[in-house]
């Protein structure tokens, strides 16, 4: 999956989901998704993230045409409304399953790996998330009740394989690395604690910003394949951000705003040659439904100590910057549109 390295913390694995983007996980609160079946998921690639072709943009640059007037404030109502809703988070309880996409380790169209999982939320800045269960692909096998319809991919758990686990108490962002037993300890500084934790490492935001949203990444409404279902896009101007993934998709409720999938296209995608991605859905969440049991909500994810068998490794976070000169940083005004 992809990553971010490790004095960034992580990526969704969109982690990168889920930002991998600062505007990943904002206040979910929808159930089961329909969002973004396969064949959706890549239609939406193969026309979307291929306009430019493979090169990625200068920073500077738009990816994608001026927005009309009418685009444009359409897509400020969309972002008001998203963080109008997020906002008002201040505790989130949610089940995710990803999918990692990736032509050297699964046919095309087959993902690579799946993993199920469960992300914890308290406001302003304590977080989990944790992969509980990873399956790696395992071979195309004949399906004896379908002979048919030809053989379908098959899945094993791999021992001492284990997916991504995160905690953040306020003031430490904490890796549980469960393959290698270390208990990785970031330190926050004091300007990125709080409600700060926006420009944290989390692989996860939850308090959307509208204006530092356009600030970061150019954004645009694009088709979506569900009547129920806003899509947006956002192309990262940072060249840290750049590095880690070449676009994201965001998959919105109509009727709340909330968001129901996440998709994070690798740094080098391309549709044809590199279709690599990792695809993220929301399931079961509960918002704001912890009441006077806060204290106890967040002790059950905020794990205090590490394993007795595990190495624990500490550090100061040292946030990513980039060079400020106009190859890496956008000089264009956020949100600007077509006379």
């Amino acid at each position: 999956m992809m990553r971010l390295n490790r004095s960034q913390g992580f990526v969704a694995s969109a982690k990168q989901l889920i930002a991998a983007a600062p505007i990943a996980l904002a206040s979910i609160t929808l159930p089961q998704v329909a969002f973004a079946q396969e064949q959706a998921v890549q239609q939406v690639a193969a026309q979307q993230v291929n306009e430019q072709g493979q090169q990625q943009p200068p920073a500077n640059v738009q990816p994608f045409p001026q927005l009309t007037p009418d685009e444009f404030a359409r897509l400020q109502k969309i972002l008001a409304a998203w963080e109008t809703q997020s906002k008002g988070t201040n505790t989130l309880e949610c089940d995710f399953q990803v999918w990692h996409y990736d032509v050297f380790a699964a046919p095309p169209g087959v993902h690579a790996t799946k993993g199920d999982g469960s992300i914890r939320y308290a406001a302003p800045d304590k977080g989990l998330f944790r992969v509980d269960r990873k399956v790696f692909f395992n071979g195309m096998q004949p399906n004896p009740a379908d002979p048919a319809g030809g053989p379908k991919p098959t899945y094993i758990e791999q021992p001492g394989q284990f997916g991504d686990y995160w905690i953040c108490n306020g003031k430490e962002l904490i890796e549980n690395d469960r393959s290698k037993k270390e208990w990785r300890i970031q330190q926050l500084p004091p300007n990125m604690q709080g409600t700060q934790i926006f420009n944290s490492p989390l692989p996860f935001v939850f308090n959307l910003d509208a204006k530092q949203i356009q600030e970061r990444y150019w954004v645009r409404e694009i088709k979506s394949p569900d009547a129920e279902v806003i899509v947006l896009e956002a192309w990262p101007k940072r060249q840290v951000d750049r590095a880690q993934y070449k676009v994201v998709q965001i998959a919105l409720s109509t009727n709340t705003f909330a968001p129901k999938a996440l998709i994070l296209y690798a740094p080098n995608f391309d549709p044809k040659v590199a279709p690599n991605w990792d695809h993220y859905q929301f399931d079961n969440a509960k918002r704001n439904t912890i009441g006077a049991g806060l204290q106890m909500f967040v002790r059950s994810f905020i794990e205090e100590k590490p394993p007795t068998d595990f190495k624990v490794l500490r550090d100061l976070y040292q946030p990513p910057t980039d060079e400020e000169d106009p190859q890496n940083m956008a000089q264009a005004p956020a949100g600007t549109f077509q006379k």
